[in-house]
C-alpha cells in the first residue's frame, strides 16, 4: 500500500467533506441560523466559487513554495476556518468560514492531485489521480452520514469541530510521511492561454462545467428531493446517502482504471453519455424505493468517473500545459458546483423538487455534446494516442 498517496486521499476526503457536508444538514443549518433552505443551500455555491476562483492562483504558488509545505500551510487554513465556522453567530460568520476553507481546499487538491502523479509511475497516473478523486467521493461515504449522525445528536456545529481536528490528524501525518518533492517549474500565464487556445481542452474543461453542473442541480438538494418526492424518512435519507456515496467511491477507481485503459478520448465520450442515461431513470423509478437506490448508486458511480477521466484527456492531450489544465479543471469542477448549486437553488424556491433532475439531465445533455467537441478525430495528437 502507497501510504504517501493515502493520506493524500484523505486529504481530500477531509476538505471533500467540508464542502459537501451542508448538503446532508441543510434542514438543520437553515433551522439554526434561520434562513431558508434555498439561502443555506448557497453555502455550497460560496464554497464552490471561492474554490473556482482560488485554484488558477493556487497553481502560482506551486511555482514559489514546495508542495508540501504549501499543503501543510492549506490544512492549517482549514483548521482555523472550521473552527471559525463551528463558532460563527450568524449567516455571514458562517459564509466567511467557508470562502476561507474553500481557498484551502483549492490548494489543497490542487496540490495533492499533481503529488500523486510524481510518487507513482506514469503507466499508473490515471489510477493515482482516480485515488485522489476517491478521497472526495469517500467523504459521501463516510463523511456527509456521519456529519448526519454526528448533527442530530451533537448540533450541526459539532460537524466543523469534527472536520478541524481529523484535518489536524491527517497535516501531522503528512508533515511525518509524505515526501518532499522537486519543486515544479514556474507556472506562467502563457501556459493558460496556450491550454484554453486548444479546441479539444476547453471543450474538455466545459465537460466538468456542465456534467457536474447537472450532478449538483440534484444533489445539492437531494435531502430534500428524498423527503418531498421519494416519501423517504430520516433514517432512509441517511441510509441512500451511505448508498449512494459506496457507489461514488468506486466510480473515483472506476474513472481512473478507465481512464487507464483505453484511449482518453473514448473514456471522456463514454462518461458522460453514461451520465446522461442514469439522471434520466430516476425520475422514473421514484415511487420504487429499490429502484429508486439502484437508480441513484448508478449516478452516484458515474458522476465520481467524469475527474479523472477528464483530467487524464488533459494531460494526454496537452502535456507541455498539463498542470495549467488540472487547476484550471479543478477551477472548471466547481464552477459547475456552483452553477448547478444555483440552479436548483432557484428551483426549489419557485418550482418543486421533482423539476431538479429534469434540469439536472439538461446540464449533462450538453455535456454529452462538448465531450464530442473535445473528441473530435481531427483534434487528436500523437501524445494523446500515445497515452494509453
Amino acid at each position: 500500500m502507497n501510504i504517501p498517496l493515502l493520506l493524500l486521499a484523505l486529504a481530500t476526503f477531509v476538505t471533500g467533506t467540508a464542502e459537501n457536508i451542508v448538503i446532508g444538514i441543510l434542514p438543520e443549518v437553515a433551522s439554526g441560523l434561520g434562513v431558508s433552505i434555498g439561502l443555506a443551500g448557497q453555502l455550497t455555491a460560496v464554497f464552490s466559487v471561492t474554490f473556482a476562483l482560488a485554484a488558477p492562483a493556487a497553481l502560482q504558488l506551486t511555482a514559489r513554495i514546495d508542495r508540501k509545505p504549501l499543503l501543510s500551510l492549506a490544512l492549517c487554513l482549514f483548521v482555523v476556518s472550521n473552527l471559525a465556522a463551528a463558532a460563527s453567530p450568524a449567516y455571514g460568520v458562517l459564509v466567511a468560514a467557508r470562502i476561507g476553507m474553500a481557498a484551502a481546499s483549492a490548494v489543497a487538491c490542487l496540490v495533492a492531485t499533481m503529488l500523486a502523479t510524481e510518487i507513482v509511475p506514469r503507466e499508473r497516473r490515471g489510477r493515482a489521480i482516480g485515488l485522489i478523486f476517491m478521497g472526495i467521493s469517500a467523504s459521501l461515504v463516510l463523511g456527509v452520514p456521519a456529519g448526519m449522525i454526528a448533527s442530530s445528536a451533537l448540533g450541526w456545529r459539532s460537524v466543523s469541530v469534527g472536520l478541524a481536528l481529523f484535518a489536524a490528524i491527517v497535516l501531522l501525518a503528512c508533515l511525518c510521511l509524505v515526501p518532499a518533492t522537486g519543486r515544479p517549474k514556474p507556472a506562467r500565464h502563457a501556459s493558460y492561454r496556450d491550454h484554453l487556445r486548444s479546441a479539444s481542452c476547453l471543450f474538455a474543461q466545459m465537460v466538468s462545467v456542465l456534467m457536474i453542473g447537472g450532478h449538483f442541480v440534484l444533489f445539492a438538494y437531494l435531502a430534500p428531493y428524498l423527503r418531498a418526492i421519494a416519501g423517504m424518512d430520516g433514517n432512509e435519507v441517511v441510509a441512500a446517502f451511505f448508498a449512494f456515496g459506496v457507489a461514488g467511491v468506486c466510480g473515483g477507481y472506476l474513472g481512473g482504471r478507465l481512464s487507464d485503459a483505453v484511449a482518453p478520448r473514448l473514456a471522456l465520450r463514454l462518461t458522460p453519455l453514461a451520465y446522461l442515461l442514469a439522471l434520466i431513470v430516476i425520475p422514473l423509478v421514484v415511487e420504487n424505493r429499490l429502484a429508486m437506490i439502484a437508480a441513484m448508486m448508478l449516478w452516484g458511480c458515474i458522476s465520481w468517473m467524469i475527474s479523472p477521466v477528464v483530467q487524464s484527456f488533459l494531460i494526454a492531450r496537452s502535456p507541455q500545459t498539463a498542470e495549467a489544465g488540472v487547476g484550471l479543471n479543478l477551477s472548471a469542477m466547481h464552477v459547475g458546483v456552483g452553477l448547478g448549486t444555483g440552479i436548483g437553488g432557484v428551483l426549489v424556491e419557485i418550482a418543486t423538487p421533482s423539476a431538479l433532475p429534469v434540469a439536472a439531465a439538461a446540464l449533462a445533455s450538453l455535456a454529452v455534446v462538448a465531450a464530442l467537441a473535445a473528441t473530435r478525430r481531427t483534434a487528436v495528437t500523437q501524445p494523446d494516442r500515445q497515452a494509453r
